[in-house]
């Protein structure tokens, strides 16, 4: 098949799967006659395989992702169905690695078309392939549309609410509630700076933990001063964070995310498997992890502290199920703040309990006005699925 070319389908079931010299994530997504998604539940990929008449099939690294479409079981008003590709690898393009799709007879396998979308660049997304009905008849088109900004330019062209766009500043959200103090030793504190910070303040109270000492281990609610040798830490670090199924149980896909607010808990954006960089790249993730299996960080997120712009104010990190997975089916669930430049281990977290949720704020770093920034332990659950669920609790927990 050629850009644009159809064909008509003579089977009810068919499967498209997605091939590439690189391992693909690939996605469908159920659209009305508007071209967009009815809601979160029309969007069927590697979190959520299954949908009303669609199906996603993992290839496991070792064979392509697929997905099946069974037009006769597609719910009313359902006229469309995307396959979407994307590298698994975080940030990279399609340049050097096309895809080829082959769409097939989903009950024999036979062969129906393969398309391989040309002249691909900077894209880290596509459109590769839909399913669409014309006058009573399903038909599938070749497409291969690209996105350069991956995963979250498809979900705003089809209404996927993947991620919370930055709301700008407005009068009618003026009127907010007064900032949450930075600590709770510090009640009166006003609203962080923006530009430029004042000098600093007297530290609220006395003892405060810095990391002079070495690594420090947080309970809920502590916090320690990323200061050494009475410098602020303005390196990279990592944010590690971590997960393993309980009692043996089943694999666990969660999702990490860190936010980015600004000295009026304004949001500014948000880092997540959809959307891997962001505030000019001095905030970066490593990309999904689906199984929580095997030692080490489950993901990582990398913060440049000397390069976060001044009205990022503050950070809080993130993990949530969009499956729905419950954390009472997590064990040993942690953050860890490492040093990227030596890899040592700064500070860490280790989340103890759990709560019937779908969502947990685990830290928080905060910039003071000395420049210095502060990290407190969270460990609050909450009802969010996705990190755009996160955005309003989180605001509220700075």
């Amino acid at each position: 098949m050629t850009p644009g070319s159809n064909i008509p389908l003579p089977v009810t079931r068919v499967t498209v799967d997605v091939s590439a010299p690189v391992r693909l994530d690939v996605s469908g997504l159920l659209l009305t006659a508007d071209g967009k998604v009815r809601s979160d539940d029309d969007f069927i990929f590697y979190n959520q395989p299954t949908g009303p008449g669609v199906v996603y099939r993992s290839g496991g690294g070792t064979a392509p992702d697929a997905i099946t479409v069974d037009t006769a079981a597609l719910p009313p008003g359902i006229e469309k169905i995307v396959v979407t590709a994307s590298p698994d690898a975080a940030g990279q393009s399609f340049q050097g690695i096309e895809p080829t799709a082959t769409i097939r007879g989903a009950d024999d396998n036979s062969v129906l078309a393969t398309f391989t979308p040309p002249r691909l660049g900077a894209e880290t997304a596509l459109v590769v392939v839909e399913i669409y009905l014309r006058n009573g008849a399903w038909k599938a088109r070749a497409v291969g549309q690209g996105y350069a900004n991956g995963l979250a330019g498809i979900a705003t062209d089809f209404g996927v609410s993947v991620e919370e766009p930055a709301a700008p500043a407005t009068p009618a959200a003026a009127p907010a509630p007064a900032p949450a103090p930075v600590r709770a030793a510090a009640s009166t504190a006003p609203p962080m700076p923006q530009s430029p910070p004042p000098p600093a303040p007297p530290a609220p109270g006395a003892g405060k933990i810095n990391l002079d000492k070495g690594r420090v281990s947080l309970q809920k609610n502590q916090t320690v001063s990323l200061m050494k040798g009475g410098r602020p830490l303005l390196s990279q670090v990592k944010m590690g964070l971590g997960w393993e199924p309980a009692y043996r149980g089943k694999d666990i896909d969660l999702d990490a995310s860190v936010i980015a607010y600004g000295p009026q808990r304004n949001h500014i954006d948000s880092c997540y498997f959809g959307k891997l960089s962001i505030v000019g790249g001095a905030i970066k993730h490593s990309g999904d992890n689906l199984t929580g299996e095997g030692g080490g960080d489950d993901e990582v997120i990398v913060v440049d502290l000397g390069r976060l712009p001044q009205e990022v104010s503050g950070l809080v990190f993130t993990v949530n199920s969009f499956s729905g997975q419950k954390f009472t089916e997590v064990a040993k669930a942690y953050c860890r703040l490492v040093d990227a430049t030596t890899g040592e281990e700064l500070v860490r977290f280790d989340l103890t309990g759990a709560e019937p949720q779908t969502g947990v704020m685990m830290a928080k770093l905060i910039r003071q006005y000395s420049g210095e920034w502060e990290m407190t332990a969270m460990g609050d659950f909450v009802k969010a699925r996705t990190v755009r669920n996160m955005v309003k609790p989180a605001a509220q927990a700075l």
